[in-house]
């Protein structure tokens, strides 16, 4: 047992709003981290995890006996500035708070982790892919620089982890460290047990919604951006002319008001719902009818599990990670993620077959079992147990 050695958790998270970056009131992990820290508690190690918190060191957490250090680790791998900030913040944290092991996370977490865990002969170091940036499909400086910067990095790396099998698949092409392995864990888990059940009267929430229980209710939850690519799931409803398809997307970004403008300019501004940052994601999706996800880019994505758990059926884009939770037409339809008129086609066809709607809902159902979070806990204790032992 690795009795009194140290360990650090570190990925990009979202930048903070003033008022929240200041805050010193107690943490509640994420499940992003919680199979990792739990592993590394269960070995005797003193964990920190990174979070973008200015104040971090003062920082309780609910539930876990860590500590947090400010990584200021954001998602613009092309944000200089901001990239070499969280570089010196880290080395300042190793040089000071020497740790025996680094599990590193996310392209930025990942880059930084294992530039400067070797800059600093950290003992081990462990980096989890949560969805390579040269996937098949990328644009051509994509595959040549992200792919280079990867092969490059692998060397200095024991253990690299993906959450898809086209991830899976690239790297075992790499070299690592010597004795270095490559894993495959199935995404960084979703609690099935919390979908089970979930307490919501269908008419009232759609009424607060202000649709009927008629209406054909299409959910899409992801960052108002361009690889969320929402701009083809707002032309389908467009195109298939049902004035009963309410579509509603769940989050923030930057095309907000051009997604709001296209709405407009194509006359469904009445049936396209953009309701921003939600709390109640489980009670939308339970009184939903389809998941629709249309992202250019995953790595595995959990709001697409998180449908799977509610036993929705869902459109998906044909792209790595979509691809490993639904197989075409048993649980889902897989479109072209650009394809206006296939989202088109399989929006008619689940609402014209309420029987096919749940077929699909209980395929997902049992499906999106295999990717529990009992199970990868257990898989990440297990690698655990053999590259840090």
């Amino acid at each position: 047992m690795a009795l009194h050695k140290r360990y650090l958790f570190i990925s990009n998270g979202p930048k903070q709003r003033p008022e929240i970056y200041d805050q010193t009131t107690p943490i509640t992990l994420n499940n992003f981290s919680i199979p990792c820290v739990e592993a590394a508690l269960s070995m005797g190690y003193a964990v920190t995890v990174g979070i973008n918190r200015k104040y971090a060191a003062e920082i309780c957490c609910r539930h876990y006996d860590i500590n947090f250090y400010n990584a200021e680790i954001y998602r613009n791998p092309f944000n200089f500035r901001e990239v070499y900030r969280a570089y010196k913040n880290l080395c300042c944290f190793l040089q000071n708070h020497p740790v025996d092991v680094i599990h590193c996370n996310t392209p930025i977490g990942g880059f930084l982790g294992r530039i400067c865990g070797h800059k600093y002969h950290v003992g081990k170091i462990i980096y989890t892919a949560h969805g390579f940036h040269f996937y098949k499909g990328a644009p051509l400086l994509n595959r040549m620089l992200f792919k280079t910067v990867e092969r490059l990095l692998a060397k200095k790396t024991d253990a690299i982890i993906t959450i898809n099998q086209e991830d899976y698949r690239q790297v075992q092409k790499f070299k690592l460290k010597s004795g270095g392995t490559v894993y495959y864990v199935p995404g960084v888990g979703i609690d099935c047990r919390d979908f089970a059940h979930i307490a919501v009267d269908k008419e009232l929430k759609r009424r607060e919604l202000g649709i009927s229980a008629k209406d054909f209710m299409i959910i899409s939850v992801g960052d108002l951006n361009r690889n969320k690519n929402h701009e083809s799931i707002i032309r389908a409803v467009a195109a298939a002319d049902n004035p009963g398809y309410q579509l509603f997307i769940c989050g923030e970004g930057p095309l907000r008001e051009q997604l709001q403008q296209l709405a407009l300019k194509l006359n469904i501004a009445d049936q396209v719902h953009l309701i921003g940052y939600r709390t109640d994601i489980k009670q939308l999706l339970a009184i939903s009818d389809v998941f629709v996800i249309c992202s250019l880019r995953e790595g595995l994505p959990r709001s697409t599990m998180e449908a799977m758990a509610c036993g929705l059926p869902c459109i998906a884009s044909g792209i790595r990670g979509n691809v490993d939770l639904l197989e075409n037409h048993n649980g889902g339809i897989l479109v072209a993620p650009q394809a206006v008129t296939e989202y088109v086609d399989a929006l008619n066809l689940l609402y014209e077959n309420p029987s096919l709607r749940r077929e699909f809902g209980q395929t997902n159902l049992m499906t999106v079992r295999k990717f529990d979070t009992d199970i990868v806990k257990a898989r990440i204790k297990e690698i655990y147990g053999t590259v840090l032992l």
